[in-house]
């Protein structure tokens, strides 16, 4: 990446959302919603029906899905089988850590905006040792708005004592880009997701950039800053 003094960058921030992102939590996810459907439902669901979720809140999800059950009671049976096969089932994605490593050496600030709860982000940061990288975090312990709203984006915005236009939002689901969207902030939408453009919930977001590798945002950044 060419060198400019970060003050003088027009874009000089990355916003990224973490699930189906940086790090492939998408198996152990599925895996955790069918074991959370076999246990109330006695039946699991099609993979489909559980990736249209992806990027909304879990315990929104979880009244939507089992509203006779209190939504901390289910997502507390998700999250037990989550943590017992993070290990063996969560991979951080190719690429990911020389992304990153190549934005810190050009300055630029990063952040982190997800519907997880900080304990278990910061669960994945430490396996993975890539939390360093990041300045600002903003879970959905932050705020009781959640994306497509886009008071998480701007609530970390705000943290990091930035302006919309001096930011990227990169992200894998709708809810991320219509934040993005909503916020005012230009996205970024990967290729390696497993989440559809066309999603049920959220039918009217619209990326800015498309990637197919981590290392093709490097160049939308110089773009930008051109």
């Amino acid at each position: 990446m060419t060198e400019t003094n970060r003050t003088d960058r027009k874009v000089n921030t990355v916003l990224f959302d973490f699930d189906g992102t940086l790090v492939n939590t998408n198996d152990v996810i599925i895996a955790s919603w069918q074991h959370t459907y076999m246990h109330y439902r006695g039946r699991e669901e099609s993979p489909e029906k559980i990736t249209a979720c992806f990027g909304e809140p879990l315990l929104l999800t979880m009244a939507r899905e089992f509203p006779e059950v209190d939504p901390e009671e289910s997502a507390e049976v998700y999250r037990r089988y989550q943590q017992q096969y993070a290990e063996e089932l969560v991979k951080i994605f190719p690429g990911i850590k020389e992304l990153l490593e190549s934005l810190k050496k050009s300055g630029f600030r990063m952040g982190i905006v997800t519907s997880r709860t900080r304990e278990s982000l910061d669960r994945y940061l430490n396996m993975f040792a890539i939390g360093s990288y990041f300045e600002a975090m903003v879970t959905c312990e932050d705020t009781d708005i959640h994306k497509p709203n886009p008071e998480p984006i701007l609530l970390c915005l705000k943290k990091m004592d930035i302006t919309a236009e001096e930011a990227v939002m990169v992200g894998d689901s709708p809810f991320d880009i219509k934040c993005a969207n909503n916020a005012g902030v230009k996205s970024v939408l990967v290729d390696w997701r497993i989440t559809e453009s066309g999603h049920t919930l959220i039918d009217d977001a619209k990326e800015d950039y498309t990637i197919e590798k981590p290392a093709e945002l490097i160049n939308i950044l110089e773009s930008l800053n051109r």
